[in-house]
């Protein structure tokens, strides 16, 4: 297995995602694949597609952007921008999470593990009406300590 051709595979797989090739996520992850992230953890590829499957639902225009890899052995880890707009709170500011995942490849260099790693309160939650509010008077309390 090659594992710098299964991590661009991979990308390349991220940043043209959309609804219809979620359904391709087989080609990159294996069927018992794990993933986790601030608010998900499932093993099994409907699992992991039900999650991606969502992200078109709740959100308008989600795309990943790779900035950056790193490949050791059988794994990668991936910076990345995940750029979108609220469906519901403010429609039409674009917004940016960023963050990373590492994840661990199987001799067919096929995704085994998926973990991302990014601030859900600072990425998402100060992003919100009346919850950000709160959140950004929080962080400031705590900053002032």
């Amino acid at each position: 297995m090659n594992t710098r051709q299964a991590t661009q595979d991979l990308v390349t797989f991220f940043e043209t995602l959309s609804p219809d090739s979620v359904a391709q996520l087989h080609t990159v992850y294996d069927a018992q694949a794990r993933f986790k992230d601030p608010f998900n953890e499932v093993q099994g590829l409907p699992e992991i597609e039900r999650i991606f499957r969502h992200m078109y639902v709740a959100l308008e225009q989600p795309h990943f952007v790779i900035t950056g890899q790193v490949v050791d052995g059988d794994q990668a880890f991936l910076t990345w921008e995940f750029r979108f707009r609220f469906k519901r709170f403010d429609t039409h500011t674009p917004q940016t999470v960023r963050g990373a995942s590492h994840v661990v490849f199987n001799a067919q260099g096929l995704v085994t593990l998926h973990r991302d790693y990014w601030d859900a309160a600072e990425e998402l939650y100060e992003k919100l009406p009346v919850l950000g509010g709160f959140m950004r008077w929080l962080k400031k309390r705590a900053n002032s300590a």
